[in-house]
């Protein structure tokens, strides 16, 4: 656990040097600061305004950045470190290889998720400062659907890493990987069931194994808990799950994904040729 946490520990002060870093940073909290400036928080939408304007508005955002940020930072961790020949250096140290993968795993996660959630934190505290009303419930529930995109995509990238060569292969896996995801949101899900003549129930029941998919939905229920936005595809879902059993769902779900993704890529890493 000591090695673990030390290798956790250096990941982290490794990335906080990075620039890519300071611009993953520097979005999200240019996007609340942004929405504070644009006057947000004094819109109403569907009954909403102050802060929780802010969070929707916010968390839509951040599903449809997060995700290929995560993916893209990722894949460099354990390819690039194979091509920079760090693996030699690595074992001629008394570490062992899942203290590594895992510790890498655990500094990438808190070094994504971080600033995603201070950017949040901030919000709070600025609407705090003017009065706002805090709707406790709403952020505790975009925290943990945020903490499961990070942990999904984290996994994911940490499994393509271990597949690719090199990083300019791994970053080439993540994209196609993340628009693989984005166009089976609605272009292609809906071609095949055009085509194959899919049920809708069978097709709605397909889109909810795309973890992307499952955040956008997440993100909608939570201000539309009747999800009128979707039309009869909401009665599926509503019918299978109900409005609370989905957003556990929305985050066990893709925690689990990742999780599986994650010791896939560390058997695939440890069965490998690391050199």
């Amino acid at each position: 656990m000591k090695h673990l946490w030390l290798t956790a520990w250096a990941d982290i002060i490794e990335s906080l040097r990075a620039k890519w870093f300071i611009v993953y940073s520097c979005v999200f909290g240019g996007i609340v600061v942004l929405l504070f400036v644009f006057g947000i928080t004094e819109s109403r939408i569907m009954g909403f305004t102050g802060l929780t304007r802010l969070l929707i508005t916010y968390i839509q955002l951040t599903i449809a950045i997060l995700p290929v940020f995560v993916l893209i930072t990722t894949v460099r961790s354990v390819a690039g470190d194979r091509e920079a020949g760090v693996f030699e250096y690595l074992l001629s140290l008394p570490i062992s290889l899942a203290a590594w993968f895992w510790g890498r795993f655990l500094g990438r996660f808190i070094v994504v998720f971080l600033p995603v959630f201070l950017a949040m934190i901030g919000a709070v505290i600025w609407a705090s400062l003017k009065g706002a009303q805090i709707p406790w419930g709403l952020f505790l529930s975009y925290t943990g659907l945020l903490l499961a995109v990070a942990w999904c995509f984290l996994g994911i990238g940490m499994l393509i890493s271990s597949i690719a060569k090199s990083s300019d292969v791994a970053q080439g896996l993540a994209f196609m990987v993340w628009l693989t995801f984005l166009l089976f949101l609605d272009l292609i899900l809906l071609g095949i069931m055009i085509r194959e003549g899919l049920p809708s129930d069978t097709a709605v029941l397909l889109s909810l194994l795309n973890p992307l998919q499952v955040f956008r939905t997440a993100a909608m229920v939570l201000f539309d808990p009747q999800l009128v936005i979707l039309g009869p595809s909401a009665y599926v879902i509503l019918d299978l799950f109900s409005e609370t059993g989905y957003i556990i769902w929305t985050i066990v779900y893709p925690v689990s994904l990742g999780t599986l993704s994650a010791y896939a890529g560390y058997y695939l890493f440890k069965k490998g040729d690391l050199p």
